[in-house]
């Protein structure tokens, strides 16, 4: 009889981690939707929904993953997967208000993509969304065109 009983109360232990395993999981993983994927894009999804801050002017005229110069005053942005020239809708969940950027750089990274941002924005799209008061928006990102992904010269970017 005590077999049994620690047998059964091993099975819940391991159904109650395994529940608070997804759970958690759930929580930190931002919702991706889009199960209407053409074969061509199906590796990306076509909306995310999550988080999105905002790139300081700290890093005007840094270089960015993709090669372009990073200019705050463009409406750019910086995500972790999607390939470099990518066209993306952002929409503040919060207002409604929406921008269209386009992906030059990688990231977010650190306490924030822990935190479950899943965009980091120009300041120019910052204050198109209406953002820069609270830094950190719930967002949805549509996916408009996927760029190639191909790096680019600074030269040909420093306008």
């Amino acid at each position: 009889m005590a077999g049994m009983m620690s047998a059964t109360f091993l099975q819940m232990s391991r159904w109650a981690i395994t529940a608070l395993l997804a759970l958690t999981l759930e929580v930190a993983t931002p919702t991706v939707t889009g199960s209407a994927v053409p074969s061509s894009i199906s590796r990306w999804p076509l909306i995310q929904t999550g988080l999105a801050t905002f790139v300081t002017r700290a890093r005007d005229g840094d270089q960015s993953a993709s090669g372009e110069i990073f200019q705050g005053r463009k409406l750019v942005a910086a995500h972790r997967t999607l390939p470099w020239g990518s066209i993306v809708r952002v929409t503040n969940l919060e207002n409604g208000r929406a921008v269209t950027v386009r992906v030059i750089d990688r990231g977010p990274y650190g306490r924030n993509h822990r935190q479950g941002a899943i965009i980091d924005v120009s300041r120019a799209a910052a204050r198109r969304l209406r953002m820069i008061h609270d830094g950190k928006v719930r967002v949805r990102l549509t996916v408009l065109r996927l760029g190639s992904g191909e790096r680019v010269s600074p030269r040909d970017t420093a306008s």
